[in-house]
């Protein structure tokens, strides 16, 4: 399904964000988050919780240039556990009559309700130990092998950066043609509609989602590319000498680099101008990869996850 061009235009900024989930959609607004799931037998199950968002977050939430790194790292744990919540629903109760492993019984008997918490921990260390690793080692190794072949030494960081780019693009686009990922990446798609329809003023049905864009420059994935730019950016002015020396540099430069590519991604959620449109340009590129048109099965979950989280009487939702 193409993007329709006669969907209309915002008609204001929305502060409201979400998350494509396993089957559903996560959403988190001014003070009410929920995440609603398509369930094996066909219903919708909503949940909902209060948060802290807007004037009532606290204060480091919200202080230029701190707030950056406190706020990513909040919603990927945020993120993980309700993408956790979302797998635990696709279980049917034959699953659950499945005999435990010695392994996940000792889990269980150890850790009881806690264990979800243990998880999620030790999925988001893995995870970000995982992308450092990838990510920030691995261009610099291959930095390090082009020099000796020949390369410039001034080439390394321009080097680093296509590396980095390569590998992102070239990862996005690969799991994207997986049964499951794809899946969730039409979540994704019904979750920018959705917010895209609410920022038009128009009413929430799956007829008015289905014809608005799949794209939005407040996406995580913007702020993943950003950070990566700015980190090429960065390179140019750190040793170059002991791989290991920059490798550390540059594990301290994400923080004031996440940290400004958050504030980007505010800049370019709240203005529509010529720099906002350069600054969201290489994110909305991804979104190719990273979103599908999804069904009208989905967007009916984006609709139900949205909706709790609707601003109420005398809140303030524009950016």
């Amino acid at each position: 399904m193409s993007e329709a061009k006669d969907c209309k235009k915002e008609c204001f900024k929305s502060k409201i964000g979400g998350q494509a989930l396993i089957e559903g959609v996560y959403m988190r607004g001014i003070t009410t988050a929920a995440m609603a799931c398509r369930l094996p037998d066909g219903t919708i199950d909503v949940e909902q919780w209060s948060v802290k968002n807007g004037k009532d977050a606290p204060w480091y939430r919200k202080a230029p240039f701190i707030r950056g790194c406190i706020n990513f790292v909040a919603s990927m744990a945020e993120g993980i556990r309700c993408t956790m919540k979302s797998a635990e629903k696709q279980i049917t109760e034959d699953d659950e009559e499945e005999e435990m492993s010695k392994f996940e019984q000792w889990l269980t008997d150890k850790f009881g309700d806690k264990l979800v918490n243990v998880i999620m921990i030790i999925s988001v260390v893995i995870a970000l130990a995982f992308s450092l690793i990838v990510f920030k080692g691995g261009p610099i190794l291959v930095g390090n092998i082009f020099v000796k072949f020949g390369a410039a030494e001034t080439a390394r960081p321009i080097i680093e950066g296509i590396t980095r780019l390569v590998l992102l693009v070239g990862y996005m686009y690969a799991i994207s043609f997986m049964g499951s990922i794809k899946t969730t990446f039409m979540y994704h798609g019904a979750e920018h509609k959705t917010i895209a329809c609410y920022e038009a003023q128009e009413e929430l049905t799956v007829e008015n989602v289905r014809k608005h864009t799949r794209f939005h420059p407040r996406c995580g994935t913007s702020f993943i590319l950003i950070v990566l730019l700015l980190s090429l950016i960065v390179g140019i002015f750190l040793p170059r000498t002991n791989m290991w020396l920059r490798f550390g540099v540059q594990m301290l430069c994400l923080i004031p680099e996440a940290a400004v590519a958050y504030e980007l991604i505010k800049i370019a959620g709240k203005y529509d101008n010529i720099v906002t449109r350069i600054i969201s340009a290489p994110g909305l590129w991804l979104q190719r990869i990273t979103t599908k048109e999804p069904t009208d099965k989905q967007i009916e979950c984006a609709i139900a996850a949205l909706n709790p989280c609707l601003p109420k009487e005398g809140e303030e939702d524009k950016w």
